[in-house]
């Protein structure tokens, strides 16, 4: 039996696996490109009893464009965040 376990982290929400057996390492790379799964910690392909990280491979194989640090608007983000607090103050 052959079956990936694909851990997302939701930040402060916490973490949660997904393992689907009857989903192929096909559907799995059409998830991520879809963008159904992001944020993934890891992607671990069990096959019998040996356990495989395929991340990297899984993620190539998606071509997820790479975000370099330096286009990442952290100025945005903190507006964002506090608009997001703001919306929670008790009027």
């Amino acid at each position: 039996m052959q079956y990936f376990v694909v851990m997302i982290d939701y930040g402060r929400r916490g973490r949660e696996a997904v393992v689907d057996p009857e989903i192929t390492r096909r559907g799995v790379i059409s998830r991520v490109s879809s963008g159904e799964y992001q944020n993934i910690l890891f992607i671990h392909e069990i096959a019998e009893n040996p356990v495989d990280d395929v991340t990297e491979a899984i993620l190539a194989e998606a071509a997820l464009p790479e975000i370099p640090p330096e286009d990442v608007d952290l100025q945005a983000i903190r507006h964002d965040h506090a608009r997001d607090l703001r919306k929670h103050e008790k009027a």
